[in-house]
C-alpha cells in the first residue's frame, strides 16, 4: 500500500527581482565532480538555514525576466542524514547498454497513447519530462540551467506532447489529385490509357513505401506547447557561487496551454527495503532510438537521503524523465504509479577521490515534495500529505 507522509511547510517569505538571464550555457547531460553517494557519507547533515537557502528557488519567466523567492521551512524534524548503502551491491554498470539491450520501444497506439506511457514528454532542449498536472512537468534542471546560467534554447522552450502521426495524409492526395486535373485542362478522360498507367505506378510506389515505411508505423509526432515559466531550486541554480548540488537537479516547467491528458500523481520516494520488488520504472526517448519512446525497468543498487544509483539501460535524452514505482492495492484492480525520482542521467560522481559515472536519479524528498507541490498550487494548503 502506499502510506501518505506529513510534509513540512514551505513557505514563501520574499521575491526578488533578478536581471535577466543571458541563456548561453551549452546544454550538458554529464556533469563533472558532483558529490555522489560516497561523497555524501562524509558530509555532516545540512542545517536548517542551508536547506532553506537550497530550497529558495529562482522563476524565469517567457518575457525572459527572474525572480528569487526566498522560503522558510516549518514543521520539519532535523535527523541524522540518511546515508544507507546496501552492502554487497554488485559492481555498477554504465548508462551505456551492456550486453542485453533491457529497453523496450513502445510502438504499438494503444499503449502509446494511454496512460502511463502518455505522460512522458521531449523538451525543446532535447530531455525528457513527465506530466504531473493539467498544466506542469517535471524534468532535471540540468535540462535548463547549467547551474550558472539557462541552457540556450530555454528562453524559448517548448514540450512536445505525445500524439500519434495521421495516417494517409489524405488532404495532401486529394490536393495533389486536384493539380493533376488542372494540368490535364480539367479533363481525366484526355490520354485515359496512360493515366491508367501513371495511376498503377503510383499504386505499386505506394504500396512499397507503405511496406518499408510499416517500421515507422507507431512512431509519434508531438503537439508543441509554450512553457510560460520554469521554477528552479537555488540548490542547482548557484549563479556560480558554488557547485550546483546533484541532491536538487529537478525543475517544475508550467505550460502556457493546459492539456487534457491523464497526469501522474507526486510522491515521496521510500527507501530501498519499501521500493514495491525493488523495482522503478521510467520512459523517455532516447537518442539512439530517435521518434521512438523507451521504456525500462530495474533494480536499484544504492541510495542515500536525496539520491537513488540504479541499473537501468538508458542513453541521453532520457535525462529528466519522471522515475516512478508501481504497486497493486488491496481489493484494487488496477496498478496505482507514483513518481519518487527524477533521472538526472549518467554522471561523473566522486568516489574518494576519484571519478566514476554511475546511472543516478535525485529522489523527491518529503522537503522536495513540499516544494514542488508550492510551485504547482501557490501556496502550502493542499500540500499536507504526500
Amino acid at each position: 500500500m502506499w502510506h501518505s507522509r506529513k510534509i513540512p511547510r514551505l513557505v514563501s517569505e520574499r521575491t526578488f527581482h533578478l536581471t535577466s538571464p543571458t541563456f548561453e550555457a551549452d546544454a550538458k547531460m554529464e556533469l563533472n565532480r558532483v558529490c555522489g553517494i560516497e561523497c555524501q557519507n562524509e558530509l555532516p547533515a545540512p542545517s536548517l538555514s542551508e536547506l532553506e537557502d537550497s530550497l529558495s528557488y529562482e522563476t524565469v519567466f517567457e518575457n525572459g525576466t527572474r525572480t528569487l523567492t526566498r522560503v522558510k521551512v516549518q514543521g520539519l524534524v532535523l535527523e541524522p542524514t540518511l546515508n544507507i548503502t546496501t552492502k554487497g551491491a554488485s559492481v555498477r554498470r554504465k548508462r551505456q547498454v551492456y550486453g542485453t539491450d533491457s529497453r523496450f520501444s513502445i510502438l504499438d497506439k494503444r499503449f502509446l497513447t494511454n496512460f502511463p506511457f502518455s505522460t512522458a514528454v521531449k523538451l525543446s532542449t532535447g530531455c525528457s519530462g513527465i506530466l504531473i498536472s493539467p498544466r506542469h512537468v517535471l524534468t532535471a534542471a540540468h535540462c535548463v540551467h547549467d547551474g550558472k546560467d539557462y541552457v540556450k534554447g530555454s528562453k524559448k522552450l517548448r514540450v512536445g506532447l505525445l500524439k500519434m502521426r495521421n495516417k494517409g495524409g489524405g488532404r495532401k492526395r486529394r490536393g495533389s489529385r486536384r493539380s493533376r486535373r488542372e494540368e490535364n485542362g480539367g479533363d481525366e478522360r484526355e490520354g485515359s490509357k496512360e493515366n491508367l498507367k501513371e495511376r498503377a505506378k503510383a499504386g505499386r510506389r505506394r504500396k512499397e513505401s507503405g511496406r518499408r515505411g510499416r517500421v515507422a508505423e507507431g512512431r509519434p509526432s508531438f503537439q508543441w506547447t509554450r512553457v510560460k515559466n520554469t521554477h528552479i531550486p537555488k540548490g542547482w541554480a548557484t549563479g556560480g557561487s558554488g557547485d550546483a548540488a546533484l541532491d536538487y537537479d529537478y525543475a517544475l516547467l508550467e505550460l502556457k496551454r493546459a492539456h487534457k491528458k491523464k497526469y501522474m500523481e507526486l510522491g515521496i520516494s521510500p527507501t530501498l527495503k519499501k521500493l514495491p520488488g525493488g523495482m522503478i520504472h521510467f520512459s523517455g526517448f532516447d537518442h539512439d532510438r530517435a521518434d521512438q519512446l523507451v521504456y525500462r525497468f530495474c533494480s536499484v543498487s544504492d541510495e542515500s537521503s536525496d539520491l537513488l544509483y540504479q541499473y537501468c539501460d538508458a542513453e541521453s535524452g532520457s535525462t529528466g524523465s519522471g522515475v516512478y514505482l508501481r504497486l497493486k492495492e488491496p481489493d484494487k484492480k488496477n496498478w496505482k504509479r507514483k513518481i519518487i525520482a527524477v533521472y538526472s542521467g549518467h554522471q561523473w560522481v566522486d568516489v574518494h577521490g576519484v571519478q566514476k559515472d554511475y546511472n543516478v536519479a535525485v529522489r523527491i524528498t518529503p522537503l522536495k515534495y513540499a516544494q514542488i507541490c508550492l510551485w504547482m498550487r501557490g501556496d502550502d494548503a493542499h500540500c499536507a500529505y504526500g
